[in-house]
């Protein structure tokens, strides 16, 4: 989606901190801009989840990867975003492609390590009486590791959630829309206007904390006797 299809927000040359008002006028923008900002942050976690799972049992298997993956993770999660998306231009244009790659390189760093060290804090003798049980190695770390892990690999889900929900405020500026158009727009405007501000930025922040919640939530559902251990 481009900077093009934006629908101009109606704004006032005279007017209060935030106004209720405009938020009823913009209120389909103000929809549309969600779900745009939810579309990239889930896009962007579920590419970077993926890519983890797969970098992270590679790292499993051969050890001295671990290291040669974390410094690269280290190294991209580093590169500030305007400068990512800068150097992706060139190659995918203004384009959704272009925004979602450097979201989600940035969860790589922070999946890779809490997945790995959630398998490795496996105790040795569930380990053990897996393979006792004539399980396989895939089988050791799909069925048993990786379910043990889960409360580890959630925790790290729900930091590049977060850390994901605020980046995607700067892919306005590649007219992808999102969250982040409200602030730009309301800082852009030649008076400017509090209100699209105000929303873009109240929104992120509930949008962040819904997101935290429902995977803490799920992390509960999913790893129940998490909560038994905690409370002994």
């Amino acid at each position: 989606m481009h900077a093009s299809s934006v629908t101009p927000l109606l704004t006032e040359s005279s007017r209060p901190i935030f106004e209720w008002r405009w938020v009823e006028r913009n209120a389909d923008a103000i929809g549309q801009r969600l779900g745009e900002h939810i579309a990239l942050t889930a896009t962007a976690l579920g590419i970077g989840l993926v890519v983890s799972l797969v970098l992270a049992t590679l790292c499993l298997r051969y050890r001295w990867f671990y290291p040669l993956v974390l410094g690269t993770a280290g190294a991209l999660y580093v590169i500030p975003s305007l400068g990512a998306f800068a150097l992706l231009v060139p190659f995918f244009g203004l384009t959704f492609t272009t925004a979602v790659i450097p979201l989600a390189t940035y969860t790589l760093l922070i999946l890779i390590r809490n997945i790995v060290t959630g398998v490795q804090q496996v105790p040795a003798e569930v380990r053990e009486a897996a393979i006792g049980m004539g399980f396989t190695r895939g089988r050791l770390l799909w069925q048993v590791e990786l379910p043990l892990a889960l409360p580890v690999v959630i925790a790290g889900l729900r930091v590049a959630a977060v850390t994901t929900i605020g980046l995607v405020t700067v892919t306005s500026l590649l007219g992808m829309g999102g969250l982040g158009y409200f602030i730009r727009a309301g800082i852009q405007t030649t008076t400017p206007n509090p209100s699209p501000i105000i929303v873009g930025v109240v929104l992120s922040v509930v949008l962040a904390v819904v997101v935290d919640l429902l995977l803490w939530l799920s992390e509960r559902a999913l790893a129940p006797w998490v909560r038994k251990v905690r409370a002994r």
